[in-house]
């Protein structure tokens, strides 16, 4: 397949998916009628020369450019909130949210605030705060810039409170981008951990969304074939990154995104409190936590997991824990908690934690506080 070649298809809405995607931005806008976009980023991405490129071209193309990128790492709500203080204050028509999960859920964030003034909180989907989002929203595009969290394609965003630390998800199919445009050719300068980590990351959404329980056959099929996406291309693009494994990897994430609204379960349950206590970078959390999360699910699920080995290139199921545990070594990436700053007096509050979290009841058996302490300990 030709990954220079910018192709279309439309689902769960329109993508522009090649290599020079981000070309047809502009033109894009204009036809649509805008012309002020909120660039919404992190301070990271905001640095590197593929977002001065787009700026550039944004403002060569008389489209008046404003950047908001005064976010976390792990987003908050008053990030949300400065956001769409600075969306009012300079007469913003649009929302362009450039970057990883961190950067998209708050532009997600952003364009949810804009005509909804209730509590931020109040839309807590929880809560069953999606009752409330009944305005219109600001026109919403998504440019992802890892192959990882798949927000791109998302309909909710998950922002925590300062405080505490909580997490929240807002929810609505109006949060959905009205097109993406997917270029991996903006992945092609990632370094390597953030390459391995974020690329962890997709291929935890695909396993978790495929043995998830529920019914959805059609999330089940996107998970196996965004598992072998992974597994063809995640070392190579690490380790000697190409367009192609970089186009895969892109994929494979936005197909996981889409998969997981079957459900998630005990790995990013285990994952959410190490990013909230101690601001472990999501992929990361996930790609340690996953051999052990996946080895707990296993028992009772062995047709399951042999059909995953089958798509991982895996000789049967029972050693699908295993095979995950050497791709951490081979991207060398930590497959133990003590190496990312996890002591062991944190497991108990980690474990409830992981209990409150939202994830773990759409995992395939049901996962008690011992259980959570259990995984903790063996992954420490």
């Amino acid at each position: 397949m030709d990954y220079t070649i910018i192709r279309q298809y439309n689902f769960p809405t329109v993508i522009r998916f090649g290599a020079g995607a981000t070309e047809e931005l502009v033109p894009h806008l204009k036809q649509m009628g805008f012309s002020k976009p909120l660039l919404v980023t992190d301070p990271v991405v905001a640095d590197l020369p593929f977002f001065d490129l787009i700026s550039y071209r944004l403002e060569n193309g008389a489209l008046s450019v404003e950047v908001f990128k005064d976010i976390h790492k792990n987003p908050v709500k008053s990030d949300v909130l400065k956001g769409g203080e600075v969306y009012h204050a300079t007469g913003r028509d649009c929302i362009i949210g450039i970057g990883g999960g961190a950067a998209l859920d708050v532009a997600r964030a952003i364009a949810l605030s804009v005509n909804h003034t209730r509590d931020l909180f109040d839309y807590d989907d929880l809560i069953g705060g999606d009752k409330f989002v009944t305005e219109e929203v600001p026109y919403f595009i998504t440019i992802p810039t890892t192959s990882g969290t798949g927000s791109e394609v998302g309909r909710s965003a998950i922002i925590s409170e300062d405080d505490t630390k909580r997490k929240r998800i807002l929810f609505s199919p109006k949060l959905l981008a009205k097109i993406v445009f997917a270029d991996p050719g903006l992945t092609m300068e990632l370094p390597p951990f953030i390459t391995a980590a974020t690329g962890m990351d997709a291929l935890t959404h695909n396993m978790e969304a495929f043995i998830a329980k529920g019914f959805h056959p059609m999330a089940e099929g996107i998970a196996l074939r965004g598992m072998k996406l992974v597994a063809e291309s995640i070392v190579t693009a690490t380790l000697q990154p190409d367009l192609e494994s970089r186009s895969k990897m892109m994929m494979a994430s936005l197909m996981g995104a889409v998969a997981f609204q079957k459900g998630l379960g005990v790995v990013h349950s285990l994952a959410h409190p190490l990013s909230s206590l101690l601001d472990t970078h999501h992929g990361l959390a996930n790609a340690v936590n996953l051999p052990y999360g996946m080895a707990f699910n296993l028992p009772g699920l062995e047709m399951q997991f042999d059909e995953m080995a089958n798509t991982l290139g895996v000789k049967g199921g029972k050693a699908v824990p295993s095979f995950l545990l050497s791709l951490n070594e081979k991207l060398g990436l930590p497959t133990k908690l003590r190496e990312i700053g996890v002591n062991k007096e944190h497991i108990e509050q980690l474990s409830n934690l992981a209990l409150a979290d939202f994830c773990h009841p759409a995992n395939p058996k049901p996962v008690l506080l011992e259980d959570f302490r259990m995984l903790y300990e063996r992954a420490w």
